[in-house]
């Protein structure tokens, strides 16, 4: 034994380098999982590496300073820089390309407003709260105007970590700004003394009873022990995947998240793609006047926006009723999710700004705009893009993304994996240890704060008092090709013949189906 001992530790590092190298090698080329590896044994794993860090390597040493996306390095750099409360100017002009498509241009008057001293804004530079009243032309029992026009769009907690959403809560208070707490339920971290708006989608959780369906019993009990939740919304799509259900896998669900949710332990949870509470726009309607009687808050809904025969049918109702949602937030293609597929995040549901003014018009149209708070969401969190969305008709603008750059979000983009480097989208403790809550509930409150000062500047220049008082004729674009687009059937001329579809039961009992499903018959 002593001698075996001896002849390998008589054996050079530089041998068992060679060694190691070796076994690596034979391993990859009896392997058939990865074809580089097999072809190219030790130098394919290169590849591998290299593919692993190219995010990375892009963003910080590729990417020039207005390339990336969602957000470049200058918005970003922007967030940062106002929620620690340094130098957020640039110097030596713009480095944009103002010519660029979807530019935007604020008029400024020739002489700008003039605050007195006894303006509010004289004494609070920040002062900003929306203009409408949530509630108030359906005389809900407790209307509420939000004091902030920026305000904390939804985000769960499990899609956020605790500290994320504690920090967010804190910051919301410190800024006067509401949290929208995302359908993941309300949890202690919601419940620091910000105002909450209260959302839940298709999965009711939070609100649940023990079939999976919406109880009124547990919301209306949530909203007595809770009295700083001031409204309710209703998710009925969201931007980056309108009309998508999700999986709670089982792995994920603790006992924390399963008794905030109202889920059972050890079992997948379905967040189905449609609403069980309801079906149709009538029900919808009476499922929002419902709520609203029992609550006493006022009840809006959250979409994405694509085809509008529906959202002209609650319209019409509106008008015959008098009744409807207080508010309602429009959700932009472009906004951010945790996870979702390629497919829906970059093609289903339109961007914002197509997607509120066709929503905006059908409101417009029927002279019912007064009644409804409309929010705006999906890449908004800038001053400048806020004076474009008040210009279109919003009342308030929601964020998301910004708000987790403002506590530390670096944009890895890897939420879905649970490996979020800044402890911001994980549920990781020893990942969102990082996050110092008192210190990163000031910033969020300070980019709040920054935003809407910034954005009473540039109200101020353009000769308004308030971004309620923007016009279209305020705000110029460069224009996109959206008003010069043509449908498909203009583009290359001719209708697609109707395909005959009876229903996808029929397409899984087809005995020509293939896959799985049946086994070909000789």
């Amino acid at each position: 034994m002593e001698a075996v001992i001896e002849f390998i530790q008589s054996i050079p590092w530089w041998a068992w380098v060679l060694i190691a190298l070796a076994l690596i090698a034979i391993r990859d080329i009896l392997q058939r999982r990865h074809t580089i590896s097999h072809n190219f044994p030790i130098v394919g794993h290169i590849r591998y590496i290299l593919e692993s860090i190219g995010p990375e390597m892009r963003q910080y040493f590729v990417a020039n300073n207005r390339e990336e996306l969602p957000f470049n390095r200058i918005e970003r750099g922007w967030i940062y820089a106002s929620a620690k409360k340094e130098n957020n100017y640039e110097g030596f002009g713009t480095d944009r390309d103002i010519y660029a498509h979807q530019h935007i241009f604020i008029n400024n008057a020739m002489i700008p407003y003039k605050i007195d001293a006894d303006h509010p804004n004289a004494t609070d530079n920040n002062f900003l709260p929306c203009a409408k009243v949530m509630g108030k032309y359906n005389n809900r029992r407790r209307p509420y105007r939000p004091a902030s026009v920026i305000n904390v769009s939804a985000m769960s907690f499990g899609s956020l970590s605790a500290k994320a959403v504690e920090s967010m809560n804190k910051g919301t208070k410190l800024s006067n700004a509401y949290h929208n707490t995302g359908e993941g339920g309300l949890s202690p971290y919601h419940c620091n003394g910000g105002d909450v708006v209260f959302h839940f989608g298709t999965a009711y959780f939070g609100v649940r009873d023990k079939f999976g369906a919406f109880s009124m019993e547990k919301l209306v009990e949530m909203v007595a022990h809770n009295p700083y939740i001031r409204a309710i919304e209703i998710k009925l799509s969201q931007g980056a995947k309108p009309g998508k259900g999700g999986v709670l896998p089982a792995a994920k669900i603790s006992e924390e998240i399963s008794t905030i949710r109202g889920v059972p332990m050890g079992k997948d949870v379905l967040s189905p793609p449609n609403h069980s509470a309801f079906s149709t726009i009538p029900e919808l309607m009476d499922f929002i006047e419902d709520i609203a009687e029992a609550t006493g808050l006022p009840v809006g809904v959250k979409a994405a926006i694509g085809k509008l025969d529906q959202w002209e049918e609650l319209a019409d109702l509106m008008v015959t009723t008098g009744k409807g949602p207080d508010f309602i937030s429009v959700d932009g293609g472009e906004g951010g999710t945790g996870a979702a597929p390629p497919s829906f995040a970059d093609h289903v549901s339109l961007p914002w700004v197509y997607g509120f003014s066709d929503l905006y018009k059908v409101f417009k149209d029927r002279n019912i705009t007064e009644r409804v708070v409309f929010i705006g969401s999906g890449k908004l969190g800038f001053p400048a893009k806020a004076a474009m969305a008040f210009a279109m008709g919003a009342d308030c603008v929601n964020v998301a993304r910004e708000a987790m750059m403002s506590i530390g979000c670096i944009q890895a983009q890897i939420c879905h994996t649970n490996r979020c480097p800044s402890g911001v989208a994980t549920q990781s403790k020893w990942l969102q240890n990082g996050i110092d809550v008192p210190l990163k509930s000031e910033r969020l409150a300070q980019y709040f704060r920054t935003f809407r000062k910034e954005l009473i500047e540039i109200t101020h220049a353009a000769g308004y008092e308030h971004p309620c008082q923007f016009s279209m004729k305020d705000v110029e674009v460069n224009v996109d090709d959206h008003n010069l687009s043509k449908a498909l059937s203009r583009t290359y001329m001719y209708e697609k013949d109707v395909v005959e579809f009876q229903g996808m039961k029929k397409l899984k009992d087809c005995p020509y189906l293939g896959g799985s499903y049946n086994t070909p018959t000789s």
